[in-house]
């Protein structure tokens, strides 16, 4: 990747919807390289995807819990079992397999505390091969961001 290839980044981090002739109006290309330097970018996997931005508490999904879980084992097949179970829980916005004293970290939300006692009960809790989980509540969120820094580019 080169600088260019960076603007392009970085201007599609900030708004997606753009269209190519605008992009290449960014980044001082003409619409026919930059459309080529695009395709690139995404048949390479630098660009996964295009998606809207949405605010969780306006769809009523208002609460933010981070769950830490300690699996029975630390194997490959009990990460990857609780993986695949995991992926059919709607509630967890994030999954991260962790260093340290828990093994997973979880980013979920809800709509109240009932609906996230909900989740747990029946969904979280019926995962085989958890040993222990522990849950924090985000106060309020104190930065978000969804674009990635610049590489020094």
């Amino acid at each position: 990747m080169d600088q260019i290839d960076h603007k392009i980044v970085r201007a599609l981090q900030k708004d997606g919807r753009m269209t190519v002739t605008e992009l290449a109006d960014k980044v001082g290309l003409s619409p026919t390289p930059c459309a080529r330097r695009l395709d690139r970018l995404q048949r390479d996997g630098v660009i996964t995807g295009y998606s809207a931005t949405v605010d969780p508490a306006k769809l009523g999904l208002s609460v933010s819990i981070f769950v830490s879980v300690e699996l029975e084992k630390q194997d490959r097949a009990a990460v990857d079992a609780f993986e695949k179970a995991i992926l059919r829980c709607d509630e967890v916005m994030e999954c991260y397999l962790m260093t340290g004293s828990r093994d997973i970290l979880l980013r979920v939300v809800a709509a109240d505390l009932a609906a996230f006692d909900r989740f747990l009960e029946n969904r979280l809790m019926k995962i085989p091969g958890i040993r222990n989980l522990r849950s924090n509540f985000a106060l309020r969120t104190m930065v978000r961001r969804d674009a990635l820094p610049a590489t020094g580019r």
